[in-house]
């Protein structure tokens, strides 16, 4: 299938949580058309509230609508839909913990063109340290479905991360996603295992056991797809990467993460998002607990610029190519 940006499945998604009969309604702040809830609006006009540019008052009208009964999802750009009402969720959702769904989309650098204004590097950090949130970050369109059907669902507050740049399918479309989830798509030990054409010139980084790999990377959101790619290419080079795509950062599984690090020994984190307060310090916190080894944090230290998405990927070191030099850079 073509890529597909994650936020496009968005409206559909509302529209087929109603026809199964839950009580979905949408608040949007004047961005219906980008998060694409217009489609929610076409199919029942009753159940989208346009407040306008007043994201404080999203969030407001989200909590009524949640003590009535229903299930409200906000949406905006990530930049408006988190900081610019942090105050509203923090006091009026998750200090009640009401059942209100925070689903911004055009989170991150792949933003692109519109620049360091709006691309929003702080929200995980954000809605991670909210004591009653949860938090979601999907790679692909078939897990967003997945994660905005479990976040209507499950009572409570849930914050689901989406983006406006084309990924590539890592999913299948009948994919499910939970709470605590975290998927081992690219297993370096079994790799090396059935490996029959060994590199002649093998990297002198490369692990000679078959029950280990040379690093474990763990990835979420747009990073996952990239961090697949690069785990393909350093294995043409001698060098074995298990992939693990983290897509609930809150809460963290704890098991699967220290387990596939304790294959490698070494620990690479992708994101696109600050290394302070994502993923990167996710994992961490839950390596200096439990088992403590070398890790990297790859992701943005600075504010981004304006340039279309994948020059920007390119530009900050997280597209395939980048992730490449950094582990090799990282294991030397």
């Amino acid at each position: 299938m073509a890529k597909q940006a994650t936020r496009a499945v968005f409206g559909e998604t509302l529209v087929e949580l109603c026809q199964e009969g839950m009580d979905i309604v949408a608040v949007d702040a004047d961005l219906a058309g980008s998060t694409t809830l217009a489609k929610l609006g076409a199919y029942d006009p009753s159940r989208l509230i346009d407040v306008g540019i007043a994201e404080q008052n999203m969030v407001g009208v989200a909590a009524g609508l949640s003590v009535t009964g229903r299930i409200p999802f906000t949406a905006s750009f990530a930049v408006f839909g988190t900081g610019r009402c942090y105050d509203q969720i923090r006091n009026i959702v998750a200090d009640a913990n009401l059942n209100v769904k925070i689903c911004p989309t055009h989170a991150g650098i792949t933003v692109g063109e519109d620049g360091a204004t709006h691309q929003m590097l702080e929200d995980i950090s954000l809605m991670r340290g909210l004591p009653t949130m949860r938090v979601l970050v999907p790679a692909d369109a078939s897990a967003t479905r997945a994660c905005l059907k479990l976040a209507a669902r499950e009572w409570g507050p849930v914050y689901v991360r989406m983006g406006r740049f084309p990924v590539e399918d890592v999913y299948p479309a009948d994919v499910e996603a939970c709470f605590e989830g975290a998927n081992i798509l690219h297993d370096g030990t079994m790799a090396q295992d059935t490996n029959s054409s060994p590199n002649p010139n093998p990297s002198p980084n490369t692990n000679p056991n078959p029950n280990t790999s040379d690093i474990t990377l763990f990835a979420c959101g747009v990073e996952v797809a990239e961090a697949l790619v690069a785990a393909n290419k350093l294995a043409e080079e001698g060098i074995s990467a298990t992939v693990v795509d983290v897509y609930c950062i809150k809460p963290i599984n704890k098991d699967v993460i220290v387990a596939a690090a304790k294959k490698s020994g070494k620990v690479m984190t992708i994101e696109e998002h600050s290394i302070n307060g994502g993923l990167g310090s996710a994992v961490e916190e839950v390596l200096s607990e439990n088992c403590p080894m070398p890790c990297k944090r790859l992701g943005m230290e600075t504010f981004g610029t304006s340039a279309p998405g994948d020059v920007l990927l390119k530009h900050f070191g997280l597209d395939a190519d980048g992730i490449v030099r950094s582990v090799k850079e990282f294991l030397e």
